[in-house]
């Protein structure tokens, strides 16, 4: 196939590239530019040379011609002006979400033709099936025979297809899982979506880059919000919100200990940056409009915790509404699920009863929903 192959720098699209090349595909590399240096170069330095220093030597090493893409306007409309607005407004805002959504696997497929079959990524998740209705495979000859006349030998579609739609399943690492900053993506994203090393242990992939000897072999996974992992969070919030001193207040008491510099720089649950002494406080509930953050150091004691919560903006994956009740969900990135019940107010609010309590529901986190392995969408906590 012809494969469009997004590098970020790092280890895992590196052996993605190195798997797709060994297996004789068509290839071009590409690299997102999303960096606002304007914007951000208050900052300092910009860290996405270093990133595109690593592309360029495995692109060299393996012979795959590379492009870069300057995607900084879109990545300001679709991503950081969608953080900041959430932010201002007292929500936990996801970006990486949409930056899956808006640029990886939405503005970069207008930005390439459709000569390519596949869009591929480092992303530790999985397709199922590859032959789905839509998919470049459905035309490929097995043994001498169509898809379509295969599929009618053996009574139905085979390789696990179900009703000719991509499903988007976990990774086989269930700790590196990054089905939920995927779980945006719809139908026609995921028929071009392919993920190399999903059904590869992170250990795996970097035996693999060391047997290689890829450039990135040695390099540390990167952490945080797309780039904004690379900068302080604060002080990128700091330069577009400023500050506003506000009262930190103990939520058993009413009592004010402290003084805060805005809302903003505060999420539900959060420990670290309160900067109390006698704690550890915790962030259990802030007042936008009054611009006041209760904080707790009981943040534990079961009446704090909450088991049930309204979710909106669903996005399906398959298309359509689950209808199934009982369902595992992902409150944030990570290895861990709440078995969960899903219930509808209405055609696009449902309700959310966990097995178990949490402590860090925030409104503007999203919800991610599954069945199993088969990651089935998500919805935005109200």
């Amino acid at each position: 196939m012809k494969i469009a192959v997004l590098l970020s720098g790092g280890v895992d699209s590196s052996v993605a590239l190195k798997l797709l090349k060994d297996q004789g595909h068509d290839l071009k590399a590409f690299y997102l530019k999303i960096w606002l240096e304007d914007e951000l170069s208050f900052l300092g330095k910009c860290p996405w040379q270093e990133d595109l220093g690593y592309v360029e030597k495995i692109c060299k090493q393996l012979d795959v011609e590379f492009q870069v893409i300057p995607m900084q306007k879109e990545y300001w409309n679709s991503v950081i002006s969608y953080a900041i607005n959430e932010v201002k407004h007292g929500r936990t805002p996801s970006p990486d979400l949409f930056c899956n959504q808006q640029i990886k696997f939405g503005a970069f497929f207008d930005k390439i033709d459709s000569s390519f079959d596949k869009v591929a990524t480092g992303h530790y998740a999985q397709v199922d099936p590859a032959f789905a209705q839509g998919s470049p495979l459905r035309s490929s000859s097995f043994g001498g025979q169509t898809f379509e006349a295969l599929a009618k030998e053996v009574g139905g579609f085979p390789f696990g297809e179900k009703d000719g739609k991509f499903l988007l399943k976990k990774a086989k690492d269930k700790f590196k899982d990054q089905t939920y900053f995927l779980s945006l993506l719809n139908q026609k994203q995921l028929s071009r979506a392919m993920f190399p090393i999903g059904n590869l242990l992170k250990s795996e992939v970097r035996e693999l880059a060391n047997k290689f000897d890829l450039p990135t072999k040695q390099r540390k996974d990167s952490q945080g919000i797309c780039f904004l992992g690379k900068i302080k969070y604060d002080e990128f919030l700091k330069h577009h919100l400023g500050i506003k001193k506000g009262d930190l207040i103990e939520i058993e008491t009413g009592k004010v200990v402290g003084e805060h510099e805005g809302f903003w720089y505060y999420t539900i649950g959060q420990r670290k940056g309160i900067g109390l002494s006698g704690g550890p406080w915790y962030v259990v509930d802030k007042d936008t409009e009054k611009n006041i953050i209760y904080i707790s150091k009981n943040y534990f004691s079961a009446e704090k915790s909450r088991d049930t919560f309204k979710v909106t903006k669903f996005n399906w994956i398959s298309g359509e509404r689950s209808e199934k009740k009982d369902l595992e969900v992902k409150l944030r990135h990570g290895e861990y699920l709440y078995k969960c019940s899903l219930s509808f107010e209405t055609q696009d609010l449902g309700i959310v009863q966990l097995d178990k309590r949490d402590q860090g529901i925030a409104p503007g986190q999203f919800a991610v929903f599954y069945d199993g392995d088969i990651c089935l969408g998500c919805g935005v906590i109200v």
